[in-house]
């Protein structure tokens, strides 16, 4: 592109025209219009009053959509991995010994943050596409005695929602260990209470049920998470996600640390607004009625779930892939014909699973009829064993 001398040949770059997708993977998911204008708005400087202001309006949003009163709750500056480097980097000190799940992807990440943290990680297994038995937990909460305790709330590369919560978080507790919970794909899809069922600390992203860009990720810690962050003995590993520090610009002192994504904490605002006037029950049940569309509609064309009904994740459809068909070709070919996003599997699921999600704005009745249809005749066209009429038709019974 560029010549000998350096230079550039400008009209070699087109004007930005990325593709029109219809996003039903993992995420992110398609944002709604009010979050995409609320973005093209002028840029304020990240200390001046009126985005002091904004601050303050995020921080209550986030409050209301972690069902929490945690004072210590802010979108950090970055994905939903850097809310998560941040609550597991300084929550785990050098020396500590952390307990994660084995059960999916995610826990795996855990694990690897914490041992970048310094600490030592210990496992509680549970095979992939399961939840975790909370007298498993107990168990290795007993033969290990963990500081900190990590779990995900809902998986994203299997598909299940962990239920028994409060058993999880109280056992921890009885054991003097501060839990860790990762609600990136649950956080305003699924029920979530931080504070009933006593979880100190929260991350999530914003690109999945809340419909935002990636940018700015919601998290939240208790008063107990928080006096471990402020008397930690060495300082954080990393000077960016300090929240020693970030406490100084969050916290009432509004100094600067660094340069906050202005345009991200628009779009996260109005994204939270969005939850707000909807109302986050309401939110809850539109994710379950349209997923379970979704869902009938996958069973009914004669595919099959990788979750049973007990721990069905909502908000992210894993399905088995039929014999003989290859999962990246089918994702290939539904953006080819469709402009449609669904993602195969990860991990231990990969080649096994399609993870089809139901999230935020994408959580439309028009878009689960679509996948359902798209995906069959697809999958038909490769020779699967499928009925795409009667997927279609046990979609519409459910909606």
């Amino acid at each position: 592109m560029a010549d000998a001398d350096g230079s550039i040949d400008v009209s070699e770059i087109g004007e930005l025209t990325p593709p029109d997708r219809t996003l039903m993977g993992p995420g992110p998911s398609d944002v709604n219009p009010r979050v995409l204008r609320a973005m093209s708005t002028p840029l304020v400087g990240h200390l001046d009053p009126s985005f002091v202001e904004i601050m303050n309006e995020v921080q209550e949003l986030l409050r209301y959509t972690f069902r929490t009163d945690n004072q210590w709750t802010i979108p950090v500056s970055g994905t939903g991995s850097a809310a998560m480097e941040a609550a597991i980097g300084n929550v785990v000190e050098p020396g500590d010994t952390m307990l994660v799940p084995t059960n999916g992807y995610f826990g795996g990440r855990m694990a690897s943050m914490a041992r970048r943290a310094g600490g030592e990680v210990v496992e509680v297994d549970a095979p992939w596409g399961e939840p975790l038995e909370p007298a498993n937990v107990s168990d290795a909460l007993a033969d290990h005695d963990p500081d900190v305790f990590g779990f995900v709330h809902a998986e994203t590369s299997t598909g299940v929602l962990q239920p028994d919560v409060p058993e999880l978080t109280a056992a921890a507790h009885d054991h003097d260990a501060l839990v860790i919970a990762d609600t990136v794909t649950s956080i305003g899809g699924v029920e979530l209470r931080v504070d009933e069922w006593d979880i100190d600390v929260a991350y999530a992203g914003p690109q999945k049920c809340l419909s935002c860009p990636p940018g700015a990720s919601p998290l939240t810690l208790s008063d107990a998470a928080m006096e471990k962050v402020l008397s930690r003995e060495e300082e954080s590993r990393s000077w960016y996600l300090d929240l020693s520090l970030l406490e100084g610009y969050w916290g009432d002192d509004r100094s600067y640390h660094h340069t906050a994504p202005i345009t991200n904490v628009y779009a996260l605002r109005e994204a939270l607004r969005l939850v707000a006037e909807e109302g986050i029950e309401a939110r809850w049940d539109r994710h379950e009625r349209l997923a379970g569309a979704l869902k009938a509609g996958m069973e009914g064309m004669g595919l099959e779930m990788n979750a049973p009904d007990a721990y069905w994740l909502p908000s992210l459809n894993a399905v088995r892939v039929p014999d003989g068909i290859d999962d990246g070709e089918v994702c290939a070919e539904l953006l080819e014909r469709y402009d449609l996003e669904v993602a195969s599997g990860l991990g231990d699921l990969d080649g096994e699973i399609f993870r089809i999600g139901c999230m935020g704005y994408s959580a439309r009745p028009e878009n689960v009829i679509y996948v359902v249809t798209a995906l069959g005749d697809v999958l038909e066209s490769m020779g699967a064993d499928v009925d795409p009429g009667a997927g279609v038709s046990a979609t519409r019974d459910a909606l």
